[in-house]
């Protein structure tokens, strides 16, 4: 079954372009658009949506203000960012809301549609410049890295092209093993690192 993707966008033209692309691809269907927050808090719930297209800066409430209440009414619809901002505070005030992934506007349709397909392939997209943002950011912070020597040389690499942002179908390709591949492998990564999301494992890797 098609998955359906609602768009939170308030500039009309960009609104309009993205819910065409979004009917343009055969794995995804449009199930709503909507020119604020607060418009999508009171309609979301009431449709079955499987993922939000969420921009930052919206009139009233924002976009991670949105994500952090539509999370409470229904925990387990999905959101990317689809922003222009690029700056600390909306990349981590987004995904301390519930974000799953934050993209760039400026990536293109291409990129979009790849952060979707990487979302529902249980991956965590970013551009590849919010992604060093948030690596940099956990890299403050001490970790225990003993656990990295329990990686096999496979699970190395596929980390080390996690650190550079690459989603998880773009790991499969350079390495040329299936997208369930790559699934197993991240999760015995999470296993073996005790961590819980990319990014946490991908800060491990860095600090080796």
């Amino acid at each position: 079954m098609k998955k359906r993707i609602g768009i939170v966008e308030d500039n009309r033209d960009l609104r309009e372009a993205l819910a065409m692309m979004i009917q343009f691809t055969e794995q995804f269907e449009l199930a709503g658009t909507f020119e604020n927050a607060e418009s999508a808090i009171e309609v979301v719930p009431t449709l079955a949506i499987d993922a939000l297209l969420m921009d930052v800066n919206l009139p009233g409430y924002s976009g991670y203000e949105c994500v952090s209440i539509l999370k409470t009414k229904n925990p387990n619809l999905l959101f990317i960012m689809c922003t222009s901002y690029e700056d600390d505070e909306n990349i981590f005030k987004s995904l301390k809301a519930g974000a799953s992934g934050y993209i760039l506007k400026t990536e293109g349709p291409t990129k979009i549609i790849e952060a979707l397909n990487d979302l529902f392939d249980g991956g965590s997209p970013m551009s590849s410049s919010i992604a060093r943002k948030v690596v940099t950011s956990f890299s403050k912070f001490e970790t225990t890295n003993e656990s990295i020597l329990l990686l096999t040389p496979r699970e190395n690499e596929i980390l080390e092209l996690l650190a550079t942002g690459k989603m998880n179908k773009e790991v499969a390709d350079n390495l040329q093993i299936s997208g369930g591949t790559v699934r197993k492998h991240i999760q015995h990564i999470y296993e073996k690192l005790q961590v819980n999301t990319r990014v946490e494992a991908v800060n491990m890797y860095l600090k080796r």
